[in-house]
């Protein structure tokens, strides 16, 4: 089977011709840096089978970043049988050198010049033939988010997977450095690419003007996250109520009914223990369909770029940049891929000091607990103004750590980013990239909450002597550290599995109470007061997301110690700020 390489930029829509090719739904969204590690997938062309890998989008061949140095490993010790070059037609006086660079490298390559649509909205015109005839390679213009030119693109690639079977590692000792191969372009491109000689005035530059205003600016963008989550509460909320009611109804109806012949002990560790558990988490899959297809708007639209450079002067306070900024708002689905995409950095020490504050994303897991919690203790009116200031403390949390750890992390790298202009989000895009999240927290609950549900259900059923479960017993242990934060004895048992990953928390919850989803809003009410309750979810929110996360932050630092000291940093983080509401709150009563 033959192997292509998929190569790029940043921010060239290589991914989005990625899943154009492959049916695959990888994240794909407007801003520099998303793909951070290795995917790959088979399709056919030509009648052959051909795995086509999509590599780290990279500026130049012989650069200094992680991401061009995985980029150069791939290329010299894998070999290719040819390689797919994305670029964005309107920019092909800064991208070209690229192109000159890989092509030069000795591998086949297919040049795909991205974005036509874009280019020929500014009144840039390409001459596709001629350029190739200079690069002595195929080049196709395509919009790959429009399908533009998909007929050209496939016939091209059918042709490079029908060459005689030649599969070359590529040789870069005769890449032309950065500088040259810009002067190289430069000759190349001249009439081949013609821009007009002024661009039009588009919707980009009217928006910006208020969007990237320095005083409105960051209101805005606030302003706009807290409509978010109220559009996700409006929608959402009605979703999952009936989500859940279902439930309730098969597990009343049908569930009941089938393990009534099994022992009493059984059924309960069924019905209360397993499917509870499971069905908890089930319930918030509409929420977070919901949450996901709204953002995925915003991140295609290429306002988190401009979200990125609004906060740089905030966060060059901190140590950081408008990067780790991004990198935060990437964490809102997962915080393993926002810390992968650190890489994007070069220098160690801003690395380090990004992946410590992003651990504090309200991630999708910790979301469904916000959004459950929210639901219970206010109006549906008041909730998402909780959850909006949830999010907003979760940024706090960032900020406290920053703040105490930039001078031993200080780092000096220049932040450079490229603001894309605006783009109309694709609905088949938001739909597709909501549903793999969604699908992709169903699949890592699923591996948890099995095994998760059924030691809570162990621990709150086998005794431990005075009438006491294990459950309770460990939660007394624990009470001269949880009592002054308003932490029950009981939510410590579901506050350890919490660590192992939050998907379990609130299905350990209705373990715990013996109760469905329905009914857990219920019990928790009834068992504790708001201050508790609000000091519980302040710390759920704050401390170690999951192990998924503490493993990635190893591996990326490639230090267990570093890894180890966020994760005690957060545990403590999480106490004193959930000490400071519980007792502030007893004070002020």
């Amino acid at each position: 089977m033959k192997r292509f390489a998929l190569i790029g930029l940043p921010n060239t829509g290589k991914s989005t011709l990625f899943n154009r090719l492959t049916g695959m739904s990888q994240r794909v969204g407007n801003w520099p840096g998303l793909t951070v590690e290795l995917i790959s997938a088979r399709l056919l062309l030509g009648g052959r089978m051909v795995e086509l890998i999509d590599l780290p989008g990279v500026h130049d061949l012989t650069g200094y970043t992680d991401d061009e140095a995985v980029v150069r490993d791939v290329l010299l010790s894998m070999p290719f049988d040819g390689a797919v070059l994305v670029l964005n037609a309107s920019q092909l006086d800064r991208q070209l050198p690229l192109a000159l660079q890989l092509i030069a490298s000795g591998l086949p390559c297919l040049v795909a010049l991205n974005m036509a649509d874009e280019a020929r909205l500014l009144g840039i015109s390409v001459d596709a033939e001629a350029l190739a005839e200079r690069l002595g390679a195929p080049v196709a213009l395509v919009s790959a988010k429009r399908m533009e030119g998909w007929p050209g693109l496939n016939e091209e690639l059918n042709r490079l997977a029908a060459r005689p079977a030649s599969a070359v590692q590529a040789r870069l000792d005769n890449v032309p450095e950065s500088r040259r191969a810009i002067d190289l372009a430069r000759g190349t491109l001249d009439g081949c690419w013609r821009l007009p000689s002024v661009l039009p005035t588009l919707l980009t530059e009217k928006a910006d003007r208020w969007l990237l205003h320095p005083w409105l600016g960051l209101p805005l963008f606030f302003a706009f996250m807290a409509l978010l989550f109220n559009l996700t509460y409006q929608i959402g909320t009605p979703l999952q109520d009936a989500v859940g009611g279902g439930l309730d109804w098969l597990k009343d109806h049908a569930l009941a009914t089938m393990v009534s012949p099994l022992p009493a002990i059984l059924q309960s560790l069924l019905l209360d223990g397993v499917w509870q558990g499971v069905a908890t988490v089930l319930t918030f899959a509409p929420i977070l369909f919901v949450f996901f297809v709204l953002m995925a708007m915003v991140e295609d639209s290429g306002y988190l770029a401009r979200a990125a450079f609004l906060t740089d002067a905030m966060m060059a306070k901190l140590g950081l940049d408008g990067r780790g900024f991004v990198m935060q708002l990437m964490g809102f689905g997962c915080n393993v891929p926002a810390i992968m995409g650190t890489r994007v950095m070069r220098e160690r020490n801003q690395r380090l000091l990004t992946m410590l504050v992003i651990p504090f994303s309200l991630c999708s897991a910790r979301l469904q607990v916000v959004v459950f919690f929210a639901g219970i203790l206010f109006s549906r009116s008041q909730a998402p103004w909780v959850v909006s200031g949830l999010y907003l403390m979760t940024f706090v949390a960032a900020i406290i750590t920053a703040w105490v750890f930039k001078r031993r992390y200080r780092g000096g790298e220049a932040f450079l980013l490229e603001v894309p202009p605006y783009r109309l989000p694709g609905a088949r895009h938001m739909l597709t990239r909501a549903t793999g999240e969604v699908g992709a927290f169903l699949r890592l609950a699923s591996t948890f909450i099995l095994a998760g549900v059924v030691m809570v259900w162990l621990l709150t059923h086998i005794p431990a002597g005075d009438g006491k479960t294990l459950a309770y017993a460990l939660g007394e242990a624990l009470s001269p550290v949880l009592d002054p934060i308003g932490i029950r004895a009981e939510l410590a048992v579901a506050l350890l599995f919490g660590f192992v990953a939050k998907e379990i928390l609130l299905g350990s919850l209705a373990v715990i109470y013996g109760v469905s989803e329905a009914g857990l809003g219920g019990a928790l009410v009834q068992h504790l007061d708001w201050a508790s309750a609000m000091s519980f979810l302040i710390f759920t929110l704050v401390y170690v997301p999951c192990l998924s996360t503490v493993a990635a932050m190893r591996r990326e630092s490639k230090s267990w110690r570093f890894a180890a000291m966020s994760a005690v940093w957060s545990v403590l983080l999480a106490w004193a700020l959930s000490f400071v509401f519980y007792q502030g709150v007893h004070l002020l009563r």
